[in-house]
Formats: C-alpha cells, sequence, structure tokens
C-alpha cells in the first residue's frame, strides 16, 4: 500500500494520475449509463417483464462494480489507501460480489433469451425472480469465501484497490481460484456461448435472431479473460515477477464493463432505450401516458 505523500512502486507521478483518472472516467461512465438503465425500469411499466429483470439485475451489478471503481479511482488521485485494512476487504468482498453478478448475469441473460425466443413456453416470474437471488446469493457466497480464509483479499500493485489476492500462488489459493473460476466464469461463459449457439440454429433457419448473438460471449471472454489469465499465470509462475503495470491492465479493462454492458443491453434494446429516453424526457413522459 502506497503511503501517504509517496508513489507506489513501480509507477510515476503521471502514471498514477493516468490509472486514477482512467478509473474515474470508467466510474462516471457506468454509473450514469446504469443508473439510467435502474431509472428506466423503474419509471417504465413496459419494461417490467421478467426477462427485463434479469437486465435489471446485470444493471444492478454493474452499477456496484463502478462505485467500486469510483473508491479505486478517488484513492489513486489521492495516492493511498484511506480505509484501512478492514477497508481493504469490504472493498475487495464488495468488487468481487458485484463482479461475479455481473458475469452469471450475462449467463442468465443469453439463456433467458434462448427460453423465451426459442421455446414455446415464455419466461414467468418465479423462474427469473429464483434465478436473479441464486445469481446474487451465489456471488454474495463465493465473495464472503476469502474472507473466511479460502483465498484472500489484499491491494493491488498500485496500492489504492482490492482484489482477490493472487501474489502469494499458493494451494489455498489454487483451489480457491480453479473452483472459483469453473463455477463463476468458464461455466457462466459456456451458457452464453450454448444459449445464443442455440439460438442462431432455430432461429436462422426461419429469420433472423432479434439479438446479436455473437457479441456477448465476446464481451466476457475480452473483459474478464484479462483477469481469468492473469490469475492463470500466478498458478503457475510468480505473478509479481510482472510489471506492475501490466498487473494493473486486466483492472482497467474488467472496470470498462459496466459501460459497455449498458451499451449493449440497455441501449441495444430498443424497448430499454425508448424507457432511457422517457426517463430523460418528462414530456415525452407525459405524451404517452394521455396516449
Amino acid at each position: 500500500m502506497a503511503e501517504s505523500g509517496t508513489l507506489p512502486i513501480g509507477f510515476g507521478e503521471l502514471e498514477v494520475l493516468a490509472v486514477g483518472t482512467v478509473l474515474l472516467v470508467e466510474a462516471l461512465s457506468g454509473l450514469s449509463l446504469n443508473i439510467l438503465t435502474i431509472l428506466s425500469f423503474c419509471k417504465t411499466p413496459e419494461l417490467r417483464t421478467p426477462s427485463h429483470l434479469l437486465v435489471l439485475s446485470l444493471a444492478l451489478a454493474d452499477t456496484g462494480i463502478s462505485l467500486n471503481a469510483l473508491v479505486a479511482a478517488t484513492s489513486s488521485l489521492l495516492r493511498r489507501w484511506p480505509y484501512g485494512s478492514e477497508g481493504c476487504q469490504a472493498h475487495g468482498f464488495q468488487g468481487f460480489a458485484t463482479a461475479l453478478a455481473s458475469i452469471c448475469s450475462c449467463a442468465a441473460i443469453a439463456w433467458g433469451r434462448y427460453h423465451h425466443y426459442c421455446t414455446r413456453s415464455r419466461l414467468d416470474w418465479n423462474t427469473t425472480v429464483s434465478l436473479v437471488l441464486f445469481v446474487w446469493l451465489s456471488s454474495a457466497f463465493w465473495a464472503a469465501l476469502p474472507l473466511l480464509g479460502w483465498g484472500h483479499y489484499d491491494y493491488e500493485p498500485l496500492g489504492t484497490c482490492c482484489t482477490l489476492d493472487y501474489s502469494r500462488g499458493d494451494r489455498n489459493f489454487t483451489s480457491f481460484l480453479f473452483t472459483m473460476a469453473f463455477f463463476n466464469f468458464l461455466l457462466p461463459l459456456f451458457i452464453t456461448v450454448v444459449s445464443y449457439r442455440l439460438m442462431e440454429q432455430k432461429l436462422g433457419k426461419t429469420s433472423r435472431p432479434p439479438v446479436n448473438t455473437v457479441l456477448p460471449a465476446r464481451m466476457l471472454l475480452l473483459g474478464w479473460g484479462p483477469y481469468a489469465l492473469l490469475y492463470l499465470y500466478a498458478t503457475i509462475a510468480d505473478a509479481t515477477s510482472l510489471s506492475p503495470k501490466l498487473q494493473m491492465v486486466p483492472a482497467l479493462i474488467a472496470k470498462t464493463m459496466p459501460t459497455v454492458n449498458a451499451v449493449n443491453y440497455a441501449l441495444g434494446s430498443e424497448m430499454v432505450h425508448r424507457g432511457i429516453w422517457q426517463c430523460l424526457s418528462p414530456q415525452r413522459r407525459e405524451r404517452n401516458r394521455e396516449q
């Protein structure tokens, strides 16, 4: 952890400022877009459907990631972590839980879209609410394990934000990583790929699929893959041998996911997009009510 008035090892003054600025831009962008998405659900009756509840779950998770990035940005611009070791553990838990919820919500949306467009039965509220509860309870469960001793939260190389500690690379970390990665990255990725592939096969024979069936899986890989590679490298080699700046790259990439997801799942949906514009334009909302 960087002390007050000192620079983290491996970083110059401009580099610390650049990281803090990037985190701040990512945080504000993700917060604004996802808060608009959440407000549109609250104020637009047409969006209160089981399938859109899955998108709302994703927006809530991504809002949490953006709040985590905002704390990291503030600390980076201060050049120190002002919240102590307990604050580090809380920051690590909150960031990890919302990240897992975001990944699993993307998989839930993929499954929900397949169920909605390719089966004879529509999604019902009981199934969707149960799925959302499972996503969040499962994410909280896995994020709590490092607090209980399986895995560990610690400062990232910049010393101004906290995440799963990969610097040790011991058996404790390795066993937790592979188990957690299977259930919270590989399995959601598999569900996402298979759901959209089946949708392509079923709908492609008669019409064009109503949603992009390639982009969601690619976003999961590009957004969270660098973290997965860093953690995998830590199980076979000393991750601290990597440049501190290189170690920060996965975190900066992952913090873009709230914005990317909002563009793809919210702005990319005509109904959600319309709901957002109604939130931004009270006059339009009143006209729609009169009609």
